[in-house]
């Protein structure tokens, strides 16, 4: 689990050096321009990297339900070489599925106004600018989220079902509650990351407006790699004394 998480960590970094930088710099200065090179490239890392997650965070509810499910076996499916494997699956698959998303954006043909109306080059926001048709972009855009978005999807609810199926069988409510908190800070995060994407790329089109997708953006982008240390970390007992240490004083005088 530990191996995941800190994969998990170091995708979440890059992800937000990718674009927060780049914004906070076009929040100081008043001139706010990227190069066509830089804003590619941004594009690329900005996929690459949350493809990648999608794989991984479906990776990491497989290895829940096989330690909560299988536990004897687990050692034994879930070996180093196992971990090492489903870890370079993920950002294969990540690095194939953006390079050709990326293609087909670089084919594209860009005139008139060059100005996108976003904080960072995203796909949708890019592609308003090309003057050429576009439906070949949109047929990759709809394979290639429906591989990154439901495939794992799908295999996350399969994992939470089994797992859901044998913890009621358990009688033992102690065993209960830990087996259930192992998958709570997984669940958090996978509803927040998969939730957010889906709105944003799975929406019918014509409930799309310019303030909503930025919003949104906000949350993928920025509090979602930044929330996802602290909701893992929530788990951690000297995490769990500090946080008691730290609201207890204040619960019990509220004068404070």
């Amino acid at each position: 689990m530990y191996f995941f998480l800190s994969n998990l960590s170091f995708l979440d970094i890059c992800y937000t050096s990718i674009i927060v930088p780049k914004m906070l710099v076009n929040i100081a200065i008043s001139s706010k321009n990227i190069s066509f090179a830089g804003c590619l490239l941004q594009v690329y890392f900005y996929l690459f990297m949350g493809e990648t997650e999608c794989i991984l965070l479906a990776f990491m509810a497989f290895d829940r339900y096989i330690a909560i499910c299988t536990p004897l076996h687990y050692n034994v499916i879930m070996n180093t070489v196992s971990c090492v494997r489903m870890i370079c699956i993920s950002w294969v698959i990540g690095c194939i599925i953006s390079s050709i998303d990326i293609y087909f954006i670089y084919q594209l043909r860009f005139c008139g106004p060059v100005t996108i109306d976003h904080f960072f080059c995203e796909t949708p926001s890019l592609l308003q600018l090309a003057c050429n048709d576009i439906s070949s972009n949109n047929i990759v855009g709809i394979v290639g989220g429906s591989i990154l978005l439901i495939i794992p999807v799908c295999l996350i609810l399969f994992s939470y079902v089994q797992i859901f199926l044998v913890l009621v069988k358990v009688r033992i409510h102690s065993g209960r509650y830990k087996a259930f908190s192992t998958c709570i800070s997984h669940l958090v995060v996978v509803t927040i990351f998969y939730g957010t994407a889906m709105f944003m790329y799975i929406r019918p089109k014509h409930l799309a407006t310019e303030d909503a997708d930025k919003l949104v953006a906000v949350f993928y982008t920025v509090i979602t790699p930044t929330l996802n240390p602290v909701i893992y970390s929530l788990r951690n007992k000297d995490v769990q004394r500090a946080m008691r240490r730290l609201v207890g004083p204040t619960a019990c005088n509220p004068n404070r």
